[in-house]
């Protein structure tokens, strides 16, 4: 069975009003004692701006495990939040405007004075899913044969309706904000490592993207670890549902590289209806109607998402995992998606009482988790 892991974004807020603080030096220095100045530590790293922060699992081997580890750092960064007034809400946009403060670190200086106001804005908290593969050459394979499932999950984990204070008419504005960089979004089928790594090269000698970090793929090749890094996601309000997010990724994943080596082409999908996709899905989110993976056809959301779920159900079963998927999508179908718990928070108690929701949420754990098999 392969590992996996997720990174989480996280909003540090303040309680009483729902604007973030930019706590993340704070944070960082009960987290991590000794090392703040590093961008990167042990199970919690600054990110672009400091009123973030990044929980990292350990790689795990099951969905258990796996919500075990992030529940655990989201409790953790809680917990030196509120060392500091703070608390911490998995919100993938800001509900209230504020002014954010970009992470002191020569890298993000850099950005900031090439991206001007993209940089300005860019306080969004997404999920992200690490899977183990074999090699280099197995993840390009797999990542031509799963992109034109990825809006999916764009829809599932729709966590970001609202941005600077205003009502957006999206469930993920965030994969809106976050598609202003240059390297993001879709990519095209590469049909091996030799041209994945020739189109990487071609971006960064056009001077647009100065390092490969910036290489932003809906999924791309980690440059730190033997793994597919699926980055559609919002940052979901709910640790069951980050935690349902990463084993459909992984089961994708398991299904790609058997298609793979079965020799079955990836789906020759255009990149521009993969865009189209993922803002039908950013826009929608479960509400409506999705654009169907096999036609691309407009068709109703709940189809849709169990259409994935029958996709990669063989390979869920196989790892005792269908059972708790199936009951976690339904789950969301019934009551929503992180986005339309806010907004019920928003109609009853505003902007504060939908991050004061958020805030709640974040480290809560559930009387009831559903069984395995």
């Amino acid at each position: 069975m392969r590992t996996f892991g997720v990174e989480e974004e996280l909003l540090i807020v303040d309680p009483g009003t729902g604007s973030p603080m930019a706590l993340a030096g704070a944070l960082m220095s009960r987290l991590n004692p000794g090392k703040v100045t590093g961008h990167e530590a042990a199970g919690f790293s600054f990110e672009l701006k400091l009123e973030q922060i990044e929980t990292q699992t350990v790689p795990c081997l099951d969905h258990t495990g796996l919500l075990h580890e992030i529940r655990r750092g989201r409790a953790l960064a809680d917990q030196a939040a509120r060392q500091h007034g703070a608390r911490v809400a998995a919100l993938a946009t800001s509900p209230l405007a504020a002014d954010s403060h970009t992470t002191p670190n020569p890298r993000y200086g850099t950005m900031q004075e090439r991206f001007g106001l993209t940089v300005l804005d860019q306080l969004t908290c997404g999920l992200h899913v690490h899977t183990l593969v074999e090699s280099p050459e197995e993840g390009v394979a797999v990542m031509d044969r799963i992109r034109d499932k990825l809006a999916v999950l764009i829809a599932l984990s729709a966590n970001s309706p609202f941005w600077n204070g205003r009502e957006t008419g999206f469930e993920s504005y965030r994969t809106q904000a976050w598609n202003r960089w240059p390297g993001s979004g879709p990519s095209m089928i590469f049909g091996g490592l030799p041209v994945y790594r020739r189109v990487v090269a071609r971006l960064l000698e056009s001077g647009v993207l100065f390092d490969e970090g910036m290489v932003y793929f809906d999924a791309r090749l980690s440059r730190n670890h033997p793994t597919v890094e699926v980055r559609v996601a919002d940052v979901c309000l709910r640790a069951e549902d980050a935690a349902l997010i990463a084993v459909l990724v992984r089961a994708l994943v398991e299904s790609a590289s058997r298609e793979w080596r079965d020799g079955v082409d990836p789906a020759p999908v255009p990149t521009v209806l993969l865009r189209m996709a993922a803002w039908q899905a950013s826009n929608c989110g479960l509400q409506e109607q999705l654009l169907d993976f096999g036609s691309f056809r407009p068709a109703p959301a709940r189809e849709v998402v169990e259409a994935l779920v029958d996709f990669v159900a063989p390979v869920l079963a196989e790892q005792s995992e269908l059972g708790l998927v199936r009951a976690g999508v339904h789950r969301i179908l019934a009551q929503g998606t992180g986005s339309q718990e806010l907004r019920r928070s928003f109609r009853e108690a505003g902007l504060c009482g939908a991050v004061g929701h958020a805030v709640r949420v974040t480290t809560e754990e559930p009387t009831e988790v559903p069984s395995q098999g």
